[in-house]
């Protein structure tokens, strides 16, 4: 008997086409011999075709599992897998803890510190409060880095609203941009240096793929050279030594245990090359699934071809399933 798998794709974030896209090439992979597939699309407006999941016990009977490939806001912060817990469906990926934790930027970075784990020096600002004192603003960011600075939005992925700053001009601008698309906004220290990606995979028992390096095609790698301009570059295995990759593999899974993810992510990486020290820039806990996405591509170089991927991706959400269950029905 094949296993239906429901995939929900679409939704309502900025990266509605990149999740179709990512949607399409999981179903492409999946053995059809194995799988029923479901298609569960989520309008830009949030309306769901054919019918919304039900959030109660027992109320979608069709389903086995549930592979969520929604990018982004309402996808990658929790609220999906918040939905999937109440209608005690397995689902690929991420809890709502690591989810929403993984999703908010500052989170994610202190829960990393707290572990005594590399990230860039940062502040947080409120955009309630910028949009009544932008100068007062950019004169604390000033006193605090030198240009330039990376200004995000604390809940977006991929690096929509994220901006370089080398001035107090662009500065403004930066943070009124980010602010525009959420209340929390991110400052960082600039970074001069190196981008890697790191695929990591499983529940209790982690691992890593070898690494790989971005190559932008322009300052820094946003969504434009991400999805449209298909200029950046990608370089697997990483030109790292065997130290390096190591030490990269191990602070990916460190890194995924401070936010107790399961199930899957991608940890991005930067490289500073004056002090020759890695930082972790984010984690992903909805990575992209499409032709040029590294997160498959990462674990095929590793041994496992994206079927096979699919496969444990599956695996791992029923057995973590399994195991909820045991202690549910056990108290």
């Amino acid at each position: 008997m094949k296993t239906r798998v429901a995939v929900i794709y679409g939704g309502r974030s900025g990266e509605h086409e990149v999740s179709i896209r990512s949607a399409k090439s999981i179903i492409d992979a999946m053995d059809a011999d194995k799988y029923k597939v479901l298609h569960y699309l989520i309008s830009k407006d949030g309306k769901w075709s054919p019918r919304p999941i039900v959030p109660e016990p027992r109320a979608n009977p069709e389903i086995d599992v549930v592979f969520p490939v929604l990018h982004g806001t309402f996808g990658e912060d929790g609220t999906i897998q918040g939905l999937l817990e109440l209608a005690e469906l397995p689902y690929v990926g991420a809890g709502v803890l690591a989810s929403s934790a993984s999703m908010d930027k500052e989170v994610m970075k202190r829960l990393a510190k707290e572990r005594g784990l590399p990230v860039v020096d940062y502040l947080v600002m409120s955009s309630n409060v910028m949009s009544s004192n932008n100068v007062s603003n950019v004169e604390s960011v000033c006193s605090r880095f030198e240009f330039p600075v990376f200004v995000k939005p604390a809940n977006l992925g991929s690096s929509v609203g994220i901006s370089k700053a080398r001035n107090c001009e662009e500065l403004k601008s930066a943070l009124e941009l980010a602010a525009s698309y959420d209340r929390k906004v991110i400052v960082e220290r600039g970074i001069i240096g190196r981008e890697f990606e790191c695929s990591v995979l499983g529940n209790d028992d982690p691992l890593a793929a070898i690494p790989c390096e971005i190559l932008p095609s322009r300052d820094f790698y946003d969504y434009d050279d991400k999805y449209l301009l298909e200029k950046a570059e990608t370089v697997i295995p990483a030109n790292l030594s065997p130290e390096q990759t190591a030490e990269l593999q191990r602070l990916a899974v460190e890194c995924y245990r401070a936010v107790e993810c399961e199930g899957m992510a991608r940890v991005d990486f930067l490289l500073e090359s004056a002090a020759d020290k890695l930082y972790i820039n984010e984690i992903n806990t909805i990575p992209g699934f499409t032709s040029i996405s590294m997160y498959p591509k990462m674990w095929e170089y590793s041994g496992l071809p994206m079927p096979k991927l699919i496969d444990r991706l599956i695996e791992l959400a029923l057995e973590r399933h399994e195991a909820k269950k045991r202690l549910r029905y056990t108290k």
